[in-house]
């Protein structure tokens, strides 16, 4: 079973928190690098830390850590054994428990949609690596830049000539940076796969019938679940604007109901990650007991992100993979 690790505070509480879940270094798959200041290098540190095992990782620019001062913390996926490594040349791909874990992509080449249609065709070359097509894809996240906010829409076309007609389709997400990933990067993707066919599941919302992502889609044994904010499936309205606790009890019922809907329970949520607009930051200790009533057992990792695609929004929670 794949296990998510509560936030780790750098690499060099990296073999702390793994001995602290039973696990090594060796059985790591993923590793996001949530980073608050532009430009910081990591890549001597994580070398040391990972020594010779080679995992994808992906980059995540945000504003500050909820509570933490950190430059950087990370986000760890593992699994027993750390699966199969898929590597060519610099790039690396890990496949465990039927999960296919992708490093992040972007360039700088290019306008908007011109980005967001290489970071696709990228993602799909690796997945050759695997065997797979982006028909194999459960779920994307895309870190895009404030000042594209109004050219967001235009990502439907390449998703829809790279991802296909449907009707399954990967969950997704979108988060807004004013600082790139790298100076002119537009947008980074970051993407998860799995092995198998895939389901959508929905639970009668019918805005998704004509979007190119899904509430959640379920491969094998597992849910993977979208990005969730405060707005209406129905009127497509964002909902409760400046009220964070009445936003974040709307999104984690959203969850559930999808959850139920695939026969899982907020209860088997072992991971979350929210991402927080800094307007929200003073009230956002306010939501950890609603958090809990609706997912006791999940590790949550919290970090500010400049903005959300709905101006609305104050906040966005990601949960982890999910056993169905």
């Amino acid at each position: 079973m794949t296990v998510y690790l509560p936030a780790v505070a750098g690499y060099p509480g990296l073999p702390g928190a793994l001995i602290e879940a039973g696990l090594g270094i060796g059985d790591i798959v993923h590793v996001t690098e949530y980073v608050t200041r532009p430009g910081l290098q990591l890549s001597h540190a994580r070398s040391i830390a990972l020594g010779g095992h080679r995992v994808p990782v992906s980059r995540v620019p945000v504003e500050a850590v909820v509570g933490d001062p950190s430059p950087y913390i990370l986000g760890v996926s593992a699994h027993p054994g750390g699966g199969t490594l898929l590597a060519a040349g610099g790039d690396a791909l890990r496949v465990a428990d039927g999960i296919v874990y992708l490093p992040s992509v972007h360039t700088t080449e290019g306008e908007f949609r011109e980005q967001y249609r290489w970071c696709l065709d990228r993602i799909a070359s690796l997945l050759a690596l695997a065997g797979l097509s982006p028909a194999a894809l459960t779920r994307t996240i895309d870190y895009t830049a404030t000042a594209t906010r109004a050219d967001y829409p235009r990502c439907g076309r390449p998703r829809r000539e790279v991802l296909g007609a449907g009707p399954v389709h990967p969950g997704a997400a979108g988060i807004l940076v004013d600082v790139p990933v790298e100076p002119g990067a537009q947008v980074a993707i970051d993407a998860l796969a799995a092995m198998g066919g895939l389901e959508a599941i929905n639970p009668g919302w019918a805005r998704y019938d004509t979007l190119t992502y899904k509430p959640a889609v379920r491969a094998g044994g597992k849910i993977f679940l979208s990005g969730f904010g405060a707005l209406d499936p129905v009127s497509q309205q964002a909902l409760h604007a400046g009220d964070l606790l009445a936003q974040a009890d709307y999104i984690y019922a959203s969850i559930e109901t999808v959850l139920t809907a695939a026969g899982a329970s907020g209860s088997a949520v072992t991971g979350l990650i929210e991402y927080v607009t800094p307007d929200a930051v003073a009230d956002y200790p306010r939501t950890a007991a609603l958090r809990a009533k609706h997912f006791p057992n999940a590790a949550v990792t919290s970090v500010v992100c400049s903005a959300l695609l709905r101006p609305e929004f104050l906040l966005e929670t990601i949960p982890s993979v999910v056993p169905a």
